[in-house]
């Protein structure tokens, strides 16, 4: 049997911190352990046997799947028990077995996951790392610490992504890619390690990308990778093109940015 409050719903057997906070219409199911510094927002789902530890933060309507474990201190051995935090946005879905870990105090002390994220079961997210919206991890996807993963990435089952990677917007890895170096926007890769293979044309007609746009997005990646320019080159070319700049710009602005190079 539950206890029902006016604003939530816990089963007797759940743990939870009196520092912990609850917003309205929350479920917590059995044997899940809360802990201090937790704010979980109205209409979140928290199944059983999940552990959400704190400081962390979940924003409206997630559902957490059993044995999650989300907000534990991160696995980094320089870490001595700074106050860092985890903050997760609104609607996501946090599958079984998922561990995300709190930030560390020798980079931005937080880790951040954005709204409407898909995370599949198995998938780890380490420390620092910055994930956008609209993502979907599949089943075994693991992020080292530091990475930053912009919007509407889908990353494959099993995929591997180096610390300090970025993983541009509307990019695509397959089954089992091991990223060692930053994917740019809208591009397709594979193997280990992660090579480019096109752009990722499928998902970008279902998130309404029109013909116009997909013909761009083709023409671009067949001059940062077919031309035999140096990036410094591909880019000033893509800066001299007329093609439409809400596509191409974050695209060019990526590639300017310091990182650890581009898949090759």
């Amino acid at each position: 049997m539950y206890h029902e409050g006016p604003f939530i719903l816990i089963h007797p057997t759940a743990i939870i911190d009196p520092g912990a906070r609850l917003g309205e219409r929350v479920r917590v199911a059995p044997y899940s352990v809360i802990g201090a510094d937790v704010e979980i927002g109205d209409d979140c789902e928290i199944g059983p046997h999940v552990t959400l530890l704190g400081p962390t933060r979940l924003g409206h309507g997630n559902r957490v799947f059993q044995y999650a474990s989300v907000g534990a201190d991160p696995q980094d051995k320089k870490y001595r028990g700074e106050r860092t935090r985890l903050d997760i946005g609104d609607r996501n879905t946090i599958r079984e077995f998922v561990t995300i870990h709190r930030g560390t105090a020798q980079d931005r002390g937080v880790t951040r996951i954005g709204d409407d994220n898909w995370i599949m079961a198995y998938v780890h997210i380490a420390h620092d790392s910055l994930i956008g919206d609209r993502t979907v991890f599949a089943n075994g996807a693991s992020l080292a610490g530091h990475v930053l993963v912009d919007d509407d990435v889908i990353l494959g089952g099993f995929t591997l992504v180096h610390q300090f990677c970025r993983i541009g917007a509307h990019s695509f890895s397959s089954m089992g890619s091991c990223v060692k170096q930053d994917i740019p926007p809208y591009i397709t890769v594979s193997g280990n390690p992660a090579a480019p293979h096109g752009i990722n044309s499928e998902g970008l007609r279902r998130r309404g990308f029109d013909a116009d746009a997909v013909r761009s997005l083709r023409s671009a990646y067949r001059l940062i990778y077919k031309k035999g320019l140096r990036l410094e080159q591909a880019i000033a070319e893509l800066e001299r093109r007329d093609d439409d700049a809400r596509i191409l710009k974050p695209l060019i602005e990526f590639l300017r940015q310091d990182g650890r190079g581009i898949v090759r």
